[in-house]
């Protein structure tokens, strides 16, 4: 998979689990050259759906992402 359609598929996958009001998800972008990494890293800074990320500490290649939804009542 390379960057841009590794970037698609992350938006696409945020899209729907934002839709389900998953509040967590796990990206599987691998270790590798780190290149899936770095790009998945710098798309979620800018997502502004995002509210935190990090990677497994357990697996370093999956980051674990946090959604952040309105609460208006």
């Amino acid at each position: 998979m390379d960057k841009d359609y590794a970037l698609f598929k992350i938006n696409e996958f945020i899209d729907d689990c934002y839709k389900l009001e998953n509040e967590y998800l796990l990206i599987i972008h691998g270790i590798g050259s780190g290149i899936l990494s770095k790009a998945t890293s710098e798309y979620l800074r800018k997502d502004k759906r995002v509210l935190e990320f990090h990677l497994d500490f357990m697996n370093p290649g999956c980051t674990v992402v946090r959604l952040k939804f309105d609460k208006v009542k």
